[in-house]
């Protein structure tokens, strides 16, 4: 797991038009807690926490945070959840957690499906499902996995991929029951089949009566 060395200042002034002013200024509100410690204001610089955030290890990165004229009793944090703005999806906060290298904890592993336009059920018309896009698991911090592959190439329509066929590193333990379904692989849905089956039943419309031969003038009934 790869680990990041970031920035960051204590804030002084809290609440008010303070984060307004810090966005601006390039900054992201943020707080450290975590392992006993009170918990602690700070900003982050807004370009280097998005670098962090670019890596291989996205959100589940290691971050250890260095402190503008404060010493940190613990500087190794996780982040532990990232506030966006809901139409601009700027970021607004930033909770770091302080964790411990020798003891386990909690996360979310992003679920990575390969070969999915190529699956046999899929070519076969039936429907991918993806029940579960992440994947909750317990391990040391550095033992994270940046993700969690399936290869569904060969997932025949009706087939499933559980909990208990996924391949996980060594000390890394699925926190979801064994027979739970990541992945399923649907028949096709029932309303296209139907449509389809439909259109293909529909039956030719024989207009009732004599059509007038080509030249023929059509003529009106007479009038009693």
């Amino acid at each position: 797991m790869q680990t990041v060395d970031l920035g960051i200042k204590v804030r002084t002034k809290l609440g008010g038009r303070h984060p307004k002013r810090l966005r601006r200024a390039g900054s992201v509100p943020a707080v450290v807690y975590g392992h006993g410690m009170t918990p602690l204001a700070v900003e982050v610089d807004a370009r280097s926490l998005q670098q962090a955030l670019n890596t291989k290890a996205g959100e589940n990165v290691i971050v250890r945070l260095n402190a503008e004229g404060v010493t940190l009793k613990e500087s190794t944090c996780l982040i532990k959840q990232i506030q966006h703005d809901p139409i601009t999806e700027i970021i607004q906060h930033v909770d770091f957690t302080v964790v411990s290298l020798t003891e386990k904890i909690e996360a979310d592993v992003p679920v990575v499906v390969k070969n999915a336009d190529e699956a046999a059920g899929v070519k076969a018309g039936g429907v991918l499902d993806i029940v579960h896009h992440e994947i909750r698991v317990s391990c040391l911090p550095t033992q994270i996995p940046e993700s969690i592959s399936i290869d569904v190439k060969s997932l025949q329509i009706s087939e499933a991929v559980h909990v208990r066929e996924l391949e996980v590193p060594e000390g890394v333990e699925v926190l979801l029951d064994a027979e739970e379904v990541v992945v399923a692989l649907h028949p096709p849905r029932e309303e296209e089949k139907a449509a389809g089956e439909e259109a293909a039943a529909q039956p030719e419309v024989i207009e009732k009566g004599k059509k007038p031969e080509e030249g023929e003038a059509a003529q009106a009934p007479a009038k009693k």
